[in-house]
């Protein structure tokens, strides 16, 4: 571990940060084609496993959430009931251009343009769709990035949550969950 005088982190945080670093586990949310680009990516070819990154079930067990494609208002919903389950410290990885800025549905009414509105997005891999070789050098740079303290979008969204959650309501409303057991 190498020591910066401009890194103001506690000697724990650095030790987690570097752990955190080489084991992550991702949850992906494929909405659209970026889906196509993660088979390779996983296998013997790219192979993301040798970067101590796999693939996780459940949001609770992940540290990434990769989002991949175009968002609708209904799919970003489920996308901040994943990321609000997820452990701290927890981070997204936006993957293509749909997330960036609608891609091709840009101008449709019911596609979210930029997904960091609504969630801290650590790191944007751009492209339509972005090639193995670019997911690959996209996951060292945040492996990179987790090591030096740089993604900290998760802090981001906890310190901000009132602009974050204001800007869920205005797209989607108000949650409301019907229990029809207890009525």
């Amino acid at each position: 571990m190498v020591l910066d005088e401009k890194d103001n982190r506690n000697v724990w945080e650095k030790i987690g940060d570097y752990f955190s670093a080489n084991s992550i586990w991702m949850k992906w949310y494929c909405t659209g084609c970026g889906a196509i680009e993660l088979p390779p990516t996983m296998t013997s070819r790219y192979d993301m496993e040798r970067l101590g990154m796999g693939p996780m079930a459940t949001p609770r067990q992940a540290d990434v959430l990769l989002i991949t494609g175009y968002l609708s208002t209904k799919t970003l919903r489920r996308v901040i009931y994943s990321y609000e389950q997820m452990n701290s410290p927890r981070f997204i990885v936006a993957f293509g251009s749909c997330t960036i800025n609608g891609g091709i549905y840009y101008d449709s009414y019911a596609t979210i343009g930029r997904l960091d509105k609504y969630l801290p997005v650590d790191l944007y891999i751009a492209g339509c769709m972005p090639r193995p070789e670019v997911v690959m050098n996209g996951f060292n740079e945040l492996i990179k990035m987790i090591k030096k303290g740089q993604a900290k979008g998760w802090k981001h969204y906890q310190e901000n949550y009132e602009w974050y959650k204001k800007n869920q309501l205005d797209s989607l409303g108000e949650v409301i969950i019907k229990d029809e057991f207890h009525e």
